[in-house]
């Protein structure tokens, strides 16, 4: 027993003296570990190294710095960038370090933001054309507007010399038109394939660049030029952009001498017979707009109202060409006395125009020919629509104008006119606010006809200050005639009697009323279903999956009439 304990004692304090050797050996002060030692051990953590004698050599070798090494993995390693001049920029630009540590961020250069917008641009419209889809089109044209307000004539330089190969044609002729010349700098020899719709859309820029500075005759002959390169180029990836050049070709001219603004009938009349052969839904709309406002602008009713009998607007083309169209087209029935068809036609584009404040001229326009239409059809407009800040201060005169209507004071009317004579001019209403004054006279009627049961004609040519009782006389059997007012005129005594006032509701006004809001409902839900985006080619996947449904069923029928399925695999038809 003497020589077990002992045996055993002996044991464990070999077994100390070996652990208080170990953590001895642990406690040495190890040098810093590198990234190639950590991982080391990071992988190797859970081996034991025995100690050996080359432990001293080896930390003596790990004390000696090694190359850096590469990290595949690291999140958020950033590409240099490079900047206009060519040079590239290590580290982040928009980020600087103070003194006590903290950082602060740079703002942009505009004109380094609007650069790479630009270029990103090239990159939608090669998207644009590989998967032919219009929508990457649509974006790059949405940008132009804020792309607008910062571009200049160096940065169009800078994007036309990068992407244009050296030496081609259109570089040139696009700095010239800038008044830019080539400089010596690399030009990028990768890009030897101009791409026609990127073409286009830099020519585009110049033409906006030129109406901008009010460059209009120079403007007008680059236009022209443009013109006839897109009208010899047959893409519907360029149906978009061709739209947006045609349209500032025009304003060109409209922005030059008289005679010039007819000069480009002749060839929007040619490409209008292109599109429509082409099917270019786009250029279709924007062509017949275009011709609608050169006619209106020359008061060319005549040949506006030939051109809407004999073209076809297109039903999907963008709202606001929609929208446009229907203005246009509302000015002329209202020059051409259908009010209730200039009505129907001014409301539907006041409805789809964008409600945005690019779009509150075009508002405006629309609701103050809209209010006239409405004085010249017996209506007294909304009070609502010139309470709209968008709107209250443009119709303050046409405000005035239904006050005085709706009173029915001619002379008030007169003394309007006289004071706001240039306003009208300068919206182009005059002539149809000259015709409200039979107007002014037929409600100063009504109102005397509810008043009095019974009034002569002298004092309705006193009130109305008319020139005599015979044009009282006249007016009063006018006004009786259209079904103004419900009353009877006896010629010998000179007086207008009113009959009784009967029960509204059981006239055919309510029906009426009740059918136009109907009527206009039920268009409106339909241009709501025409306006719905549907996924591109779905019907054709429809088709496809139809097709093999019918293939599945031939198959399993052509395997039960050879009688190769056993009554086990009926599936569903055991219930039968």
């Amino acid at each position: 027993m003497v020589d077990k304990r002992s045996l055993r004692s002996s044991k464990r304090t070999d077994d100390n003296n070996k652990n208080n050797d170990s953590s001895s050996s642990n406690n040495k002060p190890s040098s810093k570990p590198t990234r190639s030692s950590s991982r080391r051990t990071a992988s190797g953590a859970s081996k034991k190294t025995p100690v050996t004698e080359n432990t001293e050599k080896t930390t003596e070798a790990d004390k000696q710095p090694e190359p850096p090494v590469e990290d595949t993995q690291m999140v958020g390693v950033q590409e240099p960038k490079k900047d206009l001049s060519g040079d590239v920029e290590m580290g982040d630009d928009t980020i600087d370090k103070k003194e006590d540590g903290t950082t602060e961020e740079k703002k942009e250069d505009p004109a380094v933001t609007t650069y790479n917008e630009i270029k990103q641009n090239f990159t939608l419209l090669e998207r644009a054309v590989a998967l032919f889809d219009s929508r990457y089109t649509l974006r790059v044209l949405r940008s132009i507007a804020s792309h607008r307000r910062k571009v200049t004539a160096e940065i169009i330089s800078k994007v036309v010399q990068d992407y244009y190969p050296a030496g081609h044609e259109a570089a040139d002729y696009l700095l010239q038109q800038i008044g830019q010349t080539q400089s010596t700098m690399d030009v990028d020899e990768s890009s030897q394939d101009v791409l026609p719709e990127v073409d286009v859309y830099l020519h585009l820029l110049v033409q906006i660049f030129l109406l901008d500075q009010k460059q209009y005759e120079q403007g007008a002959e680059f236009s022209s030029q443009l013109v006839e390169k897109v009208h010899s180029l047959n893409r519907r990836t360029l149906d978009a952009l061709a739209s947006k050049v045609y349209f500032y070709y025009a304003r060109f001219f409209e922005l030059l001498p008289a005679p010039a603004i007819t000069n480009i009938r002749a060839q929007l009349l040619a490409s209008l017979r292109t599109a429509t052969l082409r099917k270019d839904v786009d250029l279709q709309a924007t062509l017949i707009t275009l011709l609608l406002r050169n006619y209106i602008a020359t008061s060319d009713i005549t040949q506006a109202d030939h051109l809407v009998n004999k073209t076809k607007f297109p039903e999907s083309a963008a709202n606001n060409l929609i929208a446009r169209y229907n203005y246009y087209l509302g000015k002329i029935k209202a020059i051409q006395l259908d009010y209730s068809g200039a009505h129907e036609q001014l409301v539907s584009a006041i409805r789809k125009a964008p409600q945005t404040p690019a779009a509150a001229g075009f508002l405006q326009a629309a609701n103050k020919l809209n209010i006239i239409v409405e004085l010249l059809m017996g209506d007294i407009p909304d009070r609502a629509t010139f309470r709209e800040p968008r709107l209250s201060k443009a119709l303050h005169a046409y405000f005035l104008l239904v006050k005085a209507v709706r009173v029915g004071e001619l002379e008030a009317f007169h003394t309007l006119l006289e004071q706001h004579a240039d306003t009208f001019k300068r919206d182009g209403t005059y002539t149809l606010v000259l015709r409200l004054r039979q107007n002014v006279i037929k409600t100063g009627i009504r109102m005397m006809s509810l008043t009095y049961s019974r009034i002569s004609l002298r004092d309705i040519c006193i009130r109305l200050g008319l020139e005599s009782e015979e044009s009282a006389e006249y007016i009063v059997a006018k006004a009786i005639r259209d079904g103004v007012i419900e009353a009877t005129l006896d010629h010998e005594k000179g007086y207008m009697q009113s009959k009784e006032i009967l029960d509204i509701y059981a006239t055919q006004e309510p029906m009426e009323a009740f059918h136009s809001r109907i009527s206009f409902c039920m268009s409106l839900h339909n241009d709501s279903v025409k306006a719905m985006r549907f996924p591109m080619n779905q019907h054709r996947l429809e088709l496809k999956n139809a097709q093999e449904a019918r293939e599945r069923e031939r198959e399993l029928a052509k395997e039960i009439q050879e009688g190769e399925m056993d009554d086990d695999d009926g599936g569903d038809f055991d219930a039968l």
